[in-house]
C-alpha cells in the first residue's frame, strides 16, 4: 500500500470505527495550535505509542504536517536492540520510517529516572538537529494517575500532585506535548491492534523492583474499594487548575525577587525567609531550572532540607540539583556547581 493510501485508510478508520472518532477529534484539537510545525513522535513500541503513531499518520494526511518517528533504545536490557528492530519492521510495513537512537552510556543507578533523563536528552539533541520544536509523547490517563500516586508517596506539594501538564518546556525552547493524557490505555490498545495488529510490551513495565509497576498494581485494589481512576483524574484536574492560578501569582514573585547576573541568580535572603514553604520550594526549583535547564525538579524533601539549611544563621553554602547555594552579605546566590 502506498504512503498516501495508507494514511487515507488511517484517516477513514478514525472516522468510522466507534470510539476512535472522538479520540481523533481530541488529538486534532491538541495539535491545532502547532499546525504549521514539524513534530517528533517519541515511540517505544507499546500500544499507547503505536496509537499515537496511528493518530499522527491520519492527522498528517489531513493537514500536511511533517512527523519524524523516533525510538530511544536505552540499551539497558539484553534484548532491547532486537525489540527496537521489531518496532522498526512493524512500522516499515505501514510505510513509516523509524529512527532508532541508541544510548551508549551506562544506566545502572536510579534506573527509571536516569533512563527518562537520557530519553529526553537524546530526543532534544535530535530535535535540535532537525530544527523541530515539538515532541509528542503517548502519556495517557493511567500514566497521569500513576504519576499522581508516585508523587503522593514522595510527599509532593501542589505542583507535583497536579501531575503532568499537557505541554511542558525542555531545553532550547523545545516543548513536550502530551495529546493523549485524557485517554484510557484500553482505548489506545484498541487503536494499536486495529491499525498494526499487534504491539510490543516492555518487560520492565511489570518489574516490581520499580515503583511505577508497583503503583500500577494498586488499580485493581482501588476498584474493589469503589475507587475508579476517572474519579482520581477529576481531583488531579482540580489540583492542576489551582496550580495554574498559583503559577500566575508565583511568576509575579519571580519577576520581583529573582535577579540573574551573568551565570548567577541572586535573591534577598531575608525576604526569601518570609515566604511560605510552597513559594520557597518554587523559588528554589526555578533558580535551578533557570541555570541548569533541568526538565525535572529535585525531590520535594531535598528542597525542604535545603530550605532548612538556608534558614540556619550559620548557613554559608549547600548544593542541590547541580547548583551551589551560598550567601553573599544579604543575598542568597545560586550558580552552577563545577565538577
Amino acid at each position: 500500500m502506498s504512503k498516501k493510501n495508507s494514511s487515507a485508510s488511517l484517516k477513514n478508520n478514525f472516522k468510522i470505527i466507534k470510539g476512535f472518532s472522538k479520540i481523533y477529534i481530541n488529538f486534532k484539537r491538541k495539535l491545532k495550535p502547532f499546525k504549521n510545525q514539524k513534530f517528533i513522535v517519541a515511540l517505544s513500541g507499546g500500544p499507547d505509542s503505536l496509537a499515537l503513531t496511528a493518530l499522527s499518520g491520519a492527522y498528517k494526511q489531513e493537514v500536511k504536517s511533517k512527523f519524524f518517528y523516533v525510538l530511544i533504545n536505552h540499551n539497558i536490557r539484553k534484548n532491547s536492540s532486537n525489540e527496537a528492530l521489531k518496532v522498526k519492521n512493524l512500522l516499515k510495513k505501514n510505510n513509516i520510517d523509524l529512527k532508532i537512537i541508541k544510548n551508549n552510556g551506562k544506566i545502572n543507578k536510579n534506573i527509571q529516572k536516569h533512563a527518562r533523563d537520557v530519553r529526553y536528552n537524546l530526543l532534544t539533541q535530535y530535535s535540535l538537529k532537525k530544527k523541530i520544536k515539538i515532541i509528542l509523547t503517548a502519556h495517557n490517563l493511567e500514566d497521569q494517575v500513576e504519576t499522581f500516586f508516585i508523587r503522593l508517596s514522595r510527599g509532593s506539594g501542589l505542583k507535583g500532585l497536579a501531575a503532568m501538564k499537557s505541554l511542558t518546556d525542555l531545553k532550547n525552547n523545545i516543548k513536550v506535548l502530551r495529546p493523549l493524557l485524557g485517554i484510557k490505555k484500553k482505548e489506545l490498545k484498541k487503536i494499536a491492534r486495529t491499525v498494526y495488529g499487534t504491539y510490543i510490551e516492555d518487560p520492565s513495565n511489570k518489574d516490581l523492583k520499580f515503583l511505577r509497576p508497583r503503583i500500577r498494581n494498586l488499580e485493581k485494589y482501588l476498584k474493589k474499594s469503589g475507587i475508579e481512576y476517572d474519579q482520581i483524574i477529576k481531583s488531579i484536574n482540580n489540583l492542576a487548575s489551582s496550580r495554574n492560578t498559583l503559577d500566575e501569582y508565583f511568576n509575579n514573585i519571580i519577576k520581583n525577587e529573582m535577579k540573574k547576573k551573568g551565570l548567577k541568580v541572586e535573591l534577598d535572603i531575608e525576604r526569601f525567609k518570609k515566604f511560605n514553604d510552597e513559594i520557597k520550594i518554587k523559588i528554589i526549583n526555578e533558580s535551578i531550572r533557570n541555570l541548569r535547564k533541568n526538565y525535572y525538579d529535585p525531590r520535594t524533601r531535598k528542597v525542604l532540607n535545603l530550605i532548612k539549611i538556608i534558614e540556619d544563621r550559620k548557613f554559608k553554602r549547600a548544593t542541590l540539583g547541580g547548583c551551589i547555594f551560598f550567601r553573599e552579605k544579604d543575598k542568597l546566590c545560586v550558580k552552577i556547581e563545577k565538577k
